[in-house]
Order: structure tokens, then sequence, then C-alpha cells
């Protein structure tokens, strides 16, 4: 594409280019811009830019799946600290989605993502990980009340076996990773607004959170994650965000975040 070839040409990088190109493209756009482009997009982003604008402009020009993989192979490095994190990716995607994750983990790292969740965890906590990023969850209409009921009959029986009470035990770190899973794949716009907020929460930011959010949900459910945030915080997302950021990160935030009317147009390309 000429038009990012010139944002890098010369002295200086011109940031606004680069939001307004890349920012303001969906999936499918992005993915045909790095196709065409010269060279290497992502290495040219990364040696050009810095920071924070730098991470989320880097995590919104990868592919969906290739960003998950990416993310979750950071994650891993880091558990238990960023058990959350895989959570996310196993319990907020599809089935058919998290299956491409797998494989683009597996395409990039020369691994198995839950080989690698399982070598870097323990205990409860890996029965859980693993569990969660092999999933193959029914996602059609047709349910089985029976199978069901049996199915919550036994998930009843394990967690009085275990004498789990899912109110209680706030700093229980398992118990808060299980109900944030739950959470997560019941309503996983409550769940990121929860986290969307507690990154901006105090003094503070905390940026790696809040890009994550920004550039994996964007294309996904934010407009209702902006809903559950105004209604928890009385006060809108965009402000929150405004408040707490500056510069080309914020501004690239708010391309990400807010309607634009290219996001389905494919004939911007």
């Amino acid at each position: 594409m000429a038009y990012v070839d010139e944002t890098f040409s010369g002295w200086g990088t011109n940031e606004a280019c680069i939001i307004k190109i890349l920012g303001h493209r969906n999936a499918a756009q992005r993915k045909l811009i790095r196709e065409t482009y010269e060279k290497d997009l992502l290495q040219d982003l990364d040696g050009e830019i810095s920071g924070d604008f730098q991470r989320v402009v880097h995590l919104w020009t990868m592919a969906p799946a290739e960003r998950d993989a990416c993310l979750a192979y950071e994650a891993i490095k880091h558990l238990p600290g960023s058990n959350c994190i895989i959570m996310e990716i196993a319990c907020a995607r599809s089935s058919v989605d998290l299956f491409k994750v797998r494989q683009s983990y597996q395409a990039w790292y020369k691994k198995l993502l839950e080989e690698d969740v399982a070598d870097h965890s323990t205990g409860d906590f890996r029965k859980l990980l693993v569990s969660l990023v092999t999933a193959l969850r029914y996602e059609g209409e047709e349910v089985n009340m029976e199978l069901a009921s049996d199915e919550a009959k036994i998930l009843h029986e394990k967690i009085f076996d275990k004498a789990y009470d899912m109110r209680a035990n706030p700093k229980d770190q398992y118990l808060t990773l299980l109900r944030s899973a739950i959470k997560c794949l019941m309503e996983p716009e409550k769940y990121f607004e929860k986290v969307l907020r507690l990154a901006m929460k105090g003094f503070g930011t905390d940026e790696e959170s809040l890009t994550r959010v920004v550039a994996t949900r964007a294309e996904v459910e934010m407009e209702l994650i902006k809903e559950k945030y105004y209604k928890r915080n009385s006060v809108t997302l965009e402000s929150a965000i405004s408040d707490d950021t500056s510069g080309d990160y914020e501004k690239n935030a708010f391309s990400l975040n807010w309607p634009w009317k290219s996001l389905n147009d494919t004939s911007m390309l």
C-alpha cells in the first residue's frame, strides 16, 4: 500500500496517517494491507513507533487468531500471574475462533497451546486452563434439557465436594479465576467492562489491560461493553479513556472503539 509506505518515508513518522489507515480498517482490510505491503508491515511499524502506541497498533494490525496466539504466548511466560489472559482467550472466543488460535499458536511457536499451558501451570489452575483452551463448546440453538439438568447436578456435586463457595473467599486466586471464567463465558461484555474499569481505577493506568481489551474486543462486542460501562460508572467509556490516556495512544484507542463509516466497507481498498 503506497499510503502506508509514504507514512514511513523521510524524517519522522506520520502517526496520524497510521491511525487514519489502520485504525479505520476491519480485519479483512488489514489483512489485505499486510499482504500487499512490499515489506514486513509489523516489523516496519515496530521500527518507527514505540511505547503504548506501538503496542496497540501492533496488536490491532495482526489477524485475530495470530493476535490471540501472541497474547497467549506472552501470558504463558508469566503464569500464574497472567492466568486471566489465557482464560479470556479461551472463554471469550467461539469454538471455531479458539481452534484457529490453537492452529496459529502451533504454526508460530511450534508447540501446542495446551501443552505449553500445562508445562507452565500446576494443580487446579492447570486443570482449569487446559480444559478451557481445549474445549469444543456447542454453540447451536438446540438444547438437550435432560443433559443440561444432569450436568448441572454433577457441577453442583463437584462444587459441594470441594466446599467451594463461589461468593466467598475473594482473595482465593483459583476461585477468582473460576468466577471470572464463568462471567466471561456467560456475559463477556460485563467481564470486559470490569477489566476496563479496574485498568483505569485510581492513579495511573494499566495500559496492558486497556490495550488488550481495546485491540481484541473493538470488532466484537465493544458497543455492549460501552453500555455496561456507562450503566456501572455513570460516565462514558470515551470520557474515561480520554481522562486516562493522551497523545497518539488516545487517538488510536478512540479510532478503534467508536463507530466509523468504513468498518464494513470493503470498497475502501
